[in-house]
């Protein structure tokens, strides 16, 4: 199931909510996607440098516990954070980013958005007018006892500055980008409806692409087996 939170959402309130349902959940408990647009705020993950913060003004800074540096939030951006019980879905955590990205890859495509995917950098780019690829989504998860929340943050028709004032997920001059600077003009819930349809999709048998299956010789080799008890973090 989906649901819209009060927009614009306060990050720290909707944060503290998702550790709450995740510390409450049971085996029984049913995955949920929340969907939001959140208040101006920059988020620091649990390891990410202060320096990476240049000129937040009076926007604020929350650290908060998902991986990764340094990212913007704020109006004109739809973020979906999952709340899902990986070891249910039969997934690891490598196979979830993957689907992740597809989900956000597959709904670029809808709108006649070609997008792509960055080695050695987690999120969703487009190319730019330079020809440099520039960042539409960027996500970072937290997992615990084997369940995810976080998710993902796609930029559809918001002020772009504001990423100005930080080295976004720790990348110095990264260019950002949205879907109105795409050519695209949607409506934040419809995109945010589509989003969370193809999210909805988790464990539903569709493998995201690039990825072994789970049981594969190549995931074995790849990386450990299961899905990690706790403090796990991929980042933005």
């Amino acid at each position: 199931m989906h649901r819209w939170l009060i927009r614009p959402a306060d990050y720290e309130t909707v944060w503290q909510g998702m550790r709450a349902f995740t510390e409450a959940r049971t085996p029984a408990t049913a995955d949920e996607i929340w969907l939001c647009e959140h208040a101006p705020v920059y988020t620091l993950g649990q390891a990410g440098l202060p320096h990476h913060v240049l000129a937040p003004g009076a926007i604020p800074v929350v650290r908060t516990d998902r991986g990764g540096q340094v990212t913007y939030h704020g109006p004109g951006q739809v973020v979906a954070y999952v709340l899902a019980d990986l070891r249910r879905a039969g997934l690891y955590v490598k196979e979830y980013v993957a689907f992740l990205e597809d989900a956000v890859i597959g709904l670029l495509a809808d709108y006649g958005v070609q997008a792509c995917r960055k080695p050695g950098a987690p999120g969703v780019y487009v190319p730019g007018a330079d020809g440099e690829l520039a960042k539409i989504a960027a996500l970072g998860i937290k997992v615990r006892s084997g369940c995810t929340y976080h998710g993902v943050a796609l930029n559809v028709d918001m002020d772009l500055r504001p990423f100005d004032g930080i080295n976004p997920c720790g990348y110095a001059n990264l260019a950002t980008t949205d879907l109105a600077h795409c050519g695209v003009r949607a409506d934040l819930v419809e995109v945010g409806e589509r989003l969370a349809r193809r999210l909805a999709g988790l464990g539903a048998g569709a493998r995201p692409s690039g990825v072994p299956p789970a049981n594969s010789p190549a995931a074995a080799g790849g990386r450990s087996r299961g899905v990690p008890a706790g403090g796990s973090m991929m980042s933005f």
